[in-house]
């Protein structure tokens, strides 16, 4: 199977990074296709902690090609930053490893001021974003008067855009950050963002010949299914779309040359910031998982709101994403806990439904129905084979898989890349 897409299920945070890593090894090159430096994926080499917000998890391997697609929305100072951590910790990043699309669209500094000041206004009614500037610049992006990264080029291009661009930004801003729209100063970073000129590329083109002449391609999704635009828990969502539909159009290649669709699941739910979460634990419960689990966002440190894994929720996401496989993680947070519950349905107004409402407030109203499974007592990090799992373990992923509507190709036990399980003879490239 010449290409793999790898997209998480829940409110992001599933484990994306190490499963790319993972994946990485039998890969020939790595897409990046959407989002911004609001995602953090955190991948782990041996006692080395990496968290990449731009760059594909790709990168960690010294003989891959990633490339950062169109549907990535890039801060250039972010990812000027990012390629300078990796350089001093030994990584090698060059325009021969890493490409960025020429058509992924620049966060400015008065998207990042845009976001806060309408996170500030907005007060309890907040949507509660991690203030990168991600949501004013896909909103510009859709308006028509974005900056595409391609016009780092040419300095009478950049400041054509740029003028345009910040037409009916000046006076929102020019009170209360008027740095962020001052057309000397952004000119002025323009000489330092076009550091990133040699790594400017048609990656669509770069993508297709790599497919082309039969190399495997991994498609590295970002964030969630459930904070999809149009799909996910609107509006407490992300600004594109964060399931399969993005890769499409993040990455101008056609849902016939995706041959495989891996889904990443938690073993029990997460989310950061605000919107409708029906399993919440906010008690000792909650806690537990939290800390076990290091639930703190790596973009942002914020604690992670934890609970119950949601079958509803995460099988809506399995469905419109159309998972061939699931990778379920995070599995060894849940021994020590003497019984486990897992959500097969809501109560909705004295009706049980099974599939996720569309509105956000019915979503918020609905009381989950849980089904309790024995839990494990032993820790489970370094077990190799699914047959070394405690039985308890070993009937609640049967359970989840039953329930879920797609195989479990693979079981994450442990933050390291070599801390997998491949259930079966098959893995995720080759399939059942």
């Amino acid at each position: 199977m010449p290409s793999l897409a790898v997209v998480g299920l829940q409110w992001g945070d599933e484990g994306k990074g190490k499963v790319v890593d993972a994946l990485t090894a039998e890969a020939d090159l790595v897409c990046r296709y959407g989002g911004g430096a609001n995602a953090g994926h955190t991948v782990c080499v041996g006692s080395e902690r990496f968290v990449l917000h731009l760059v594909p998890s790709g990168i960690l391997h010294p003989d891959k090609r990633c490339v950062i697609g169109n549907g990535v929305v890039v801060d250039p100072d972010g990812l000027l930053g990012e390629l300078q951590a990796l350089r001093e910790r030994g990584i090698a990043v060059s325009p021969e490893r890493l490409a960025l699309s020429e058509r992924a669209h620049l966060v400015m500094p008065y998207h990042v001021a845009l976001d806060r000041l309408r996170e500030e206004r907005a007060g309890a009614q907040r949507l509660g974003t991690t203030g990168r500037g991600i949501g004013p610049c896909y909103t510009d992006k859709t308006a028509r008067v974005g900056i595409h990264a391609g016009a780092l080029r040419d300095r009478a291009r950049f400041e054509r855009r740029l003028q345009a661009a910040l037409r009916d930004k000046a006076e929102l801003l020019g009170r209360v950050a008027p740095e962020a729209v001052d057309p000397a100063r952004l000119l002025a970073a323009l000489d330092r963002w076009q550091q990133l000129v040699p790594y400017l590329a048609d990656t669509v083109a770069l993508v297709h010949q790599a497919l082309d002449a039969g190399e495997r391609v991994l498609f590295e999704g970002a964030q969630g299914a459930l904070l999809d635009v149009d799909l996910g828990t609107y509006p407490y969502v992300t600004s594109c779309n964060a399931g399969i539909g993005g890769l499409c159009a993040g990455t101008g290649v056609p849902p016939n040359r995706v041959d495989r669709v891996l889904g990443v699941a938690k073993a029990y739910m997460t989310r950061v910031g605000r919107g409708p979460m029906p399993t919440e634990l906010p008690d000792r419960t909650g806690a537990a998982l939290r800390e076990r689990g290091e639930e703190y966002g790596a973009t942002t440190g914020r604690p992670r709101r934890c609970g119950w894994l949601d079958l509803v929720a995460t099988r809506h996401a399995v469905r419109f994403c159309g998972i061939d496989a699931v990778c379920l993680t995070k599995l060894d947070v849940l021994s020590g806990f003497s019984e486990i519950r897992v959500a097969v349905a809501y109560r909705l107004g004295g009706r049980v439904i099974e599939t996720m409402p569309a509105d956000a407030e019915e979503l918020a109203a609905c009381e989950p129905v849980y089904e309790t499974l024995a839990g494990w007592a032993e820790p489970i990090a370094e077990v190799t084979r699914e047959e070394e799992l405690p039985p308890a373990a070993r009937d609640y992923v049967a359970f989840v898989e039953a329930r879920l509507g797609a195989r479990i190709a693979w079981l994450s036990v442990g933050r390291r890349r070599d801390q997998l399980i491949c259930r079966g003879e098959a893995g995720p490239w080759t399939g059942a």
